[in-house]
This record gives structure tokens, sequence and C-alpha cells, in this order.
């Protein structure tokens, strides 16, 4: 999820933050799926490898309505790169790992963001500061949204490794509605508090991991 006003309207009004804002956030969304792919990989599934999804190229992972969604609104999401489970050498293990790889990677890319402002402090060029702060800002909102225990979210997959059969049942049960569920509660606010409670467990790991 971006944390800023709709691309669209950003263009228009400041084209350079909307460089600095949609180059990051594009790339980010791409490395969050392709970490999925590449556990999933290296864990047994070569389903991804073969379909093309472990690339850096763009084309490969955006979805033509949640890349307008995007532009439009503000929030929008990539093509999931496919993953077999029954192909995973541990498959409750892997389902655990493969979900929290696309959280994992969009935590390093807001540390390393945080670390090179921190490195190059007191004060780095002003272009690179805006991309540094708009890279870790963005991560750490796509990690935290992606944490939220509504599927098809990664945390309800994470959740559906360590809980019960039953409890797995409901959440695969539920997963067909989860995307209207979580656009309602996201216009209700319902959901703010708990994003906004993710990002302060982020910052917090984070500054505690900053030299």
């Amino acid at each position: 999820m971006n944390p800023y006003m709709g691309l669209l309207n950003l263009l228009l009004s400041d084209p350079l933050t909307f460089v600095l804002v949609s180059v990051p956030l594009l790339y980010s969304i791409i490395i969050h799926e392709l970490a999925h792919g590449w556990v999933a990989y290296r864990m047994g599934d070569p389903t991804a490898k073969l379909q093309g999804r472990l690339s850096l190229n763009p084309l490969k992972h955006l979805d033509p309505i949640g890349t307008l969604m995007l532009f439009l609104v503000g929030f929008g999401w990539a093509k999931p790169v496919p993953v077999n489970f029954e192909n995973l050498h541990d498959p409750r293990r892997g389902l655990i790992f493969v979900s929290a790889a696309g959280i994992v990677a969009n935590l390093f890319l807001a540390f390393t963001a945080f670390l090179l402002d921190h490195l190059l402090s007191p004060s780095p060029a002003g272009i690179l500061s805006s991309i540094l702060y708009y890279l870790a800002q963005i991560n750490i909102m796509l990690a935290a949204f992606n944490l939220i225990p509504i599927p098809p979210l990664d945390g309800s997959k994470i959740l559906m490794g360590i809980t019960s059969a039953r409890f797995q049942y409901f959440l695969v049960r539920l997963e067909p509605y989860g995307f209207f569920i979580i656009i309602g509660l996201l216009y209700l606010g319902a959901l703010d508090p708990l994003i906004a409670f993710f990002r302060w467990c982020i910052l917090m790991l984070i500054r505690f991991l900053l030299p």
C-alpha cells in the first residue's frame, strides 16, 4: 500500500516527487514478490523460476488492474508469484518462510535506506536524501500492510503456518472474500491502528539495529 496520494494526482501536482515515489515503490513491490519466489525456489519449488518470475523486469510482475489502482488511489498490487507449496521440502515451514520473505525483503530495503542516510549524515545531497526517505517509508508501509493477518496478505499465510488445521481451514475459506474485506476496512479506517502498530514495531527494530 502506498502512504501517499494517488500517483496520478501526484504526477499532475508534483512531477519530481512522483518520480521519487513511483520508482522506489515499483521496485519495492517487485522485490517483495521476487523474494517470495526466490525463497520458494531455494526450498524446492521451481514454479516461479520456470515462469520467469525470478526477475527484476517490471513487465514480469505488474498487474494491469493493480497498477491502475495504484495510480488512481495510491493503493495497488503486483501479480502474486506462483508457489506450489506441495513441492517444498517442508510445506508447513515453507509456508511461513515463503510468506515472510516479501516482508523481510521490505524490512531489509527500509533498513538499508536508513543506514545509508545515517552513514552519509549529517546531510546527504538533497535528491539522494529524498530518495532514501521515500524508499524507507514505502518499504515500512509495505511491510506493515502485509503483516495484517487477513487473506490473501502475507500475515495470514504466516499465521496459517503456526496455527491449527481448523483455523487454517477458516482462513482458506475467507480468502476469496479477503480482498473486499481489506478494501472495506481500509475505507472505514479500521485497519489504521493495526498498521500504525506494525509501523511502530518496524521502526523500533530498525532503530535497535542501526549502529
